[in-house]
């Protein structure tokens, strides 16, 4: 089984990410942290698959956490989906540039999500 990290600080759309990745034909295990710095909390105690997060969160926020993640070498290999309200080519730029493997905009295609995540973790995916 398959387990992925959610970094999301709003309740509604956790449980909507959740849900669109609990559809996915495999197993997978859905963790979920309402922060950047619950998801640096979680991070050592298990291990994840893929992680999706947000950007604007409070305390450590979304880019911050991509960033450490790519600079950690336990993590590093971690396949990283960014979900955010933040829409602009420069926005996008930056994710992609500190290591997220994909950046969607809220609001997002369940189908697309599910099939970048089902990519990624395949190992196959092309920027869209």
């Amino acid at each position: 089984m398959q387990s992925i990290l959610i970094v999301e600080d709003s309740a509604t759309m956790r449980s909507l990410l959740a849900s669109s990745l609990e559809e996915l034909e495999s197993a997978v295990k859905i963790v979920e942290a309402e922060s950047g710095f619950e998801a640096l909390r979680i991070l050592p105690r298990e291990s994840f698959d893929l992680i999706v997060t947000d950007i604007n969160m409070p305390d450590i926020n979304g880019l911050e956490l991509v960033s450490f993640i790519r600079r950690n070498e336990k993590y590093a290999d971690i396949p990283l989906v960014i979900v955010s309200t933040e829409g602009s080519d420069r926005d996008r730029e930056k994710g992609l540039r500190l290591g997220a493997d994909a950046y969607m905009v809220k609001p997002f295609d369940p189908e697309m999500l599910r099939q970048v995540v089902l990519d990624l973790l395949a190992g196959r995916h092309e920027e869209r």
